[in-house]
């Protein structure tokens, strides 16, 4: 009886050719290795980005011109020395100075300041403090047909209210002893406006300066002189 022969043949996995007979058991379990899928592919957007870019520029500008706004300072014209009521305003007294724009503040602008040159304070201008238009006049003080008469006053003789420059106040002649000027039953009254105030720490009296027409001044002038007026502040309502 003649017996089979049996020819094992070359076996090809993944392309590589095995020996005769090399397969084994084990080698029934090799797997193909897995197929990794290909990642996605984005979708360019130029016009959004284009946006985005757009508004951190738009929005940098803004920030710089709000800083640039509340940061802005102008020159402006400032009182150098002191000038008092009346007075007339010299190039020296006056200076320029750097201040934050703020709308609340009636400033003067430096390059106007030859135009305050020549004009006379309207009332006490310290140093330091700014020019405005309101504090200077192109009236002389005391204007024709007014006389300046100076009150010596004791606190007992005058309002217990401050007074102010430009106050309207009325000068009374009180009754008194020999030496007064005019008899003591006689009324004398004297409307006045207020033009300068000082205080005299020596005496304790307050030295109080009134415009008064020409007509009257000699007469207030007597009655300041003995010491025997007061003076009553009248409204400050117009």
């Amino acid at each position: 009886m003649a017996r089979s022969t049996t020819v094992d043949e070359p076996l090809t996995i993944n392309g590589a050719t095995s020996a005769p007979g090399a397969l084994t058991a084990g080698a029934k379990g090799i797997q193909a290795p897995a197929t990794v899928a290909a990642p996605p592919k984005l979708r360019r957007r130029p016009l959004l980005f284009l946006a985005g870019a757009f508004l951190v520029i738009v929005g940098a500008l803004l920030a710089v011109w709000i800083w640039s706004a509340n940061s802005q300072n102008i020159d402006v014209v400032a009182v150098r020395d002191t000038v008092m009521r009346g007075e007339t305003i010299a190039t020296e007294d006056l200076m320029s100075v750097q201040l934050s724009t703020d709308p609340a503040l009636r400033v003067v602008p430096a390059s106007r300041a030859q135009d305050f040159v020549g004009m006379r304070a309207a009332r006490d201008m310290t140093a330091g403090s700014l020019l405005t238009q309101e504090a200077v006049t192109d009236e002389v003080i005391p204007a024709q047909g007014q006389s300046v008469v100076g009150l010596a006053l004791t606190p007992s003789l005058m309002p217990g209210q401050s007074l102010a420059v430009g106050d309207a106040v009325q000068v009374v002649a009180t009754a008194g002893g020999q030496g007064d000027p005019t008899s003591v039953d006689q009324e004398f009254t004297f409307d006045a406006e207020v033009t300068d105030i000082l205080s005299t720490t020596a005496t304790g009296e307050t030295v109080v300066s009134v415009t008064v027409p020409d007509g009257e001044a000699v007469e207030l002038a007597k009655w300041a002189a003995s010491g025997r007026v007061a003076l009553v502040l009248k409204s400050r309502e117009n």
